[in-house]
């Protein structure tokens, strides 16, 4: 576990990834009414990363990403997505983010809810409509895209949002809590719907928000442990991502280690 600023810093970089993609160096942010959300916060999350955000409520998670994806200013240090600024990596279109509330368009199809950044960025009829029967597709929908939202389970809805996301192809995909809304058994086929989507996308990094110690092992690559605020990086944890991720691996003795190290990192 980190217990230093130095420490952790260093453990802080990937040494295996093999691009950069987020870059935070003692980055800072102060609220106008003088309130520290977050302070001295390094990591670098490299190419084809999954991971995983805790700690206690208030301790700067959100923050940290309304930061990477420009939606607020840092205030002291240095932050850097796909190399340049957040506001211009998600002018690209480099960014997508899903939140816990689907946000979906209600009087639209799934499929006009999916291509709708496309159709924004006026691209052909033809290529927008191929986007998202190939999204649809890919979330196990594409039977439905046809359908209104309002027809759907909670699960069901989730999927047509990451669906959404995923069509402008970003390299970047960030989640604040997309599953904490729904049942237990809903939220771990998601889990694994969710892995087999980024597997299939290689150069895709997911940095994840959440309150469960048992979706965090399961899904990262490495898991980051905020303190509570000011908020900091308290621990990084490692899980290797040769470890195939299913039922064998949610029930096994290694999957409860990595599990029991995350609360304990958590009451420190």
């Amino acid at each position: 576990m980190i217990h230093s600023n130095v420490i952790q810093k260093e453990k802080a970089v990937d040494k295996s990834a093999k691009n950069v993609l987020v870059n935070l160096a003692n980055v800072r942010k102060v609220y106008p009414n003088g309130t520290v959300a977050v302070t001295n916060v390094n990591l670098q999350a490299g190419e084809g990363e999954f991971i995983c955000f805790v700690g206690p409520s208030g301790c700067g998670k959100s923050t940290i990403f309304n930061m990477v994806t420009g939606l607020t200013d840092h205030s002291q240090g240095e932050l850097s997505v796909l190399g340049t600024t957040p506001a211009q990596a998600r002018k690209h279109n480099e960014i997508a983010f899903v939140f816990q509330d689907h946000t979906l368009l209600p009087w639209a199809t799934l499929l006009e809810n999916v291509t709708l950044p496309l159709k924004l960025r006026g691209l052909p009829k033809k290529q927008v409509k191929a986007e998202g029967e190939r999204v649809l597709t890919l979330v196990g929908l594409k039977d439905h895209m046809n359908v209104p939202p309002r027809q759907l389970s909670g699960g069901m809805k989730m999927r047509v949002s990451i669906a959404r996301a995923l069509i402008t192809r970003p390299k970047l995909l960030l989640m604040d809590e997309p599953f904490g809304a729904l049942d237990e058994i809903t939220r771990q086929s998601l889990q694994d719907e969710l892995l087999n989507i980024w597997n299939k996308e290689k150069e895709m990094s997911v940095l994840f928000i959440t309150h469960n110690v048992f979706e965090a092992a399961y899904l990262s690559t490495r898991v980051v442990v905020m303190t509570p605020r000011p908020g900091k990086i308290g621990d990084i944890i490692n899980i290797p991502t040769s470890k195939k991720r299913d039922e064998d691996f949610r029930t096994s003795d290694e999957f409860n280690k990595y599990v029991g190290e995350i609360s304990s990192c958590l009451k420190h």
